[in-house]
């Protein structure tokens, strides 16, 4: 019976909790990034292969440019507090 309550609670969790693609989706992250396909931004791929946790962090908090091209990461404000989500969703694409 208790392996079965720990099932359930687990189960419960998993589908409690936002997945990576709702994360990147709830901070508008898709507007100028894809898994794959290249929009104004490099894809999660390419960032991923590219920069580390932290690099990714210190774009989201304080922009970033040059490191993919001409069009600069401005800062995201909004997305600051899921920065850690955002992240780990981004390099789970490596």
């Amino acid at each position: 019976m208790k392996v079965l309550n720990i099932a359930i609670a687990a189960a419960a969790l998993l589908v409690a909790a936002p997945s990576m693609a709702d994360v990147l989706a709830d901070q508008k992250c898709t507007t100028c990034h894809d898994a794959t396909a290249k929009k104004v931004g490099p894809t999660w791929k390419d960032i991923a292969a590219k920069a580390s946790a932290d690099d990714i962090k210190a774009a989201i908090e304080k922009g970033a440019k040059g490191k993919y091209g001409k069009i600069p990461m401005p800062p995201q404000p909004k997305a600051k507090g899921d920065a850690d989500a955002i992240v780990k969703a981004i390099m789970a694409h490596k």
